[in-house]
């Protein structure tokens, strides 16, 4: 009988995509982060899974029944024709769920990263980005999970490509989360099939300028890069934050204003310099919800593997 792979820490950061301009093509990770301490469960009759969870939404992250984490480990080593071993995890969770800022990214790579380990798949994490992205639909969240800071990524058939800018940038990051969540598959089903030519050269200009802000650290051509015509007007009508506050972009130390993922939550990055407290101020007096959650948070290296 082989040996039993031994424990293993997984540290993925919440990632927020699209940035405005770069509609499924780019992602930002951030400093919010799923922490998973997996290891096989060899007690006998074990169940396939048992999990202990801590953080926000612990209840929601500790449930074993349609876990994506699990889920994802358990196809991923049944595809390559491995056993599925029992696992006992420990998760710590700060990625809001359902607000736009990549939680199921997040969880997909665990689960992808989790099958890699203990399956003993031999994969780079290029190929568990690919096989967590073939899982999401599109790039731009896995990527940015796995590799940090600003990736930019397309799928090639079966592969991705994808690379990061924006290391050691300072800027600070806000988000502006509503009570309620909203589905990533609600905020797609609105956006129309086709566009013009001018909308899709507008947004065109506008990713190129977004990669060459982050590159350069340019934060003054944020407000603009940041801006779109290809997923936002269409989905403010489920996300109500956004147009209150994009008007902020530009101002006051706000550099840029954008959807984070697919909403409802609302990323705003800010200058180093600006206040914190007066940039909450100034949403709160733009949104005037007293359930309004205002986070600050920062750009973030990407996936982490420990062996414990």
């Amino acid at each position: 009988m082989s040996e039993i792979p031994g424990a293993l820490r997984l540290i993925l950061p919440a990632t927020s995509a699209n940035l405005g301009s770069g509609f499924d093509s780019a992602g930002l990770a951030m400093g919010l982060t799923l922490t998973v301490e997996a290891r096989v469960n060899g007690a006998a009759g074990a169940t396939e899974l048992s999990i202990a969870a801590t953080g926000r939404d612990a209840e929601r992250c500790s449930r074993t029944r349609n876990n994506l984490i699990f889920e994802t480990y358990r196809a991923v080593l049944s595809g390559a024709g491995r056993e599925v071993l029992p696992l006992d995890v420990r998760l710590h969770n700060e990625i809001p769920l359902g607000m736009g800022c990549g939680s199921s990214a997040a969880a997909l790579l665990a689960g992808v990263m989790l099958a890699n380990h203990f399956g003993r798949l031999g994969w780079t994490l290029q190929q568990s980005m690919e096989e967590a992205c073939r899982r999401e639909g599109h790039p731009d969240n896995v990527a940015a999970c796995a590799l940090g800071y600003m990736t930019v990524s397309a799928s090639i058939g079966a592969g991705v490509a994808a690379v990061t800018c924006g290391q050691g940038i300072d800027w600070k990051l806000v988000l502006a989360l509503p009570a309620a969540s909203l589905a990533t598959e609600r905020a797609r089903a609105l956006l129309p099939r086709a566009y013009s030519r001018a909308d899709a050269v507008y947004n065109i200009q506008r990713t190129a300028l977004l990669v060459g802000a982050f590159a350069e650290r340019r934060g003054d051509l944020l407000a603009v890069a940041m801006q779109d015509r290809i997923h936002q007007p269409y989905r403010s009508q489920v996300c109500p934050l956004l147009p209150l506050l994009l008007p902020l972009a530009g101002s006051d130390g706000i550099l840029g204003v954008a959807l984070s993922g697919a909403g409802p939550g609302v990323l705003l990055v800010v200058d180093s310099e600006a206040s914190i407290v007066g940039v909450g101020e100034r949403i709160r007096g733009a949104v005037e919800d007293p359930e309004l959650e205002v986070l600050e948070t920062r750009v973030a290296g990407g996936a982490i593997r420990q062996a414990l």
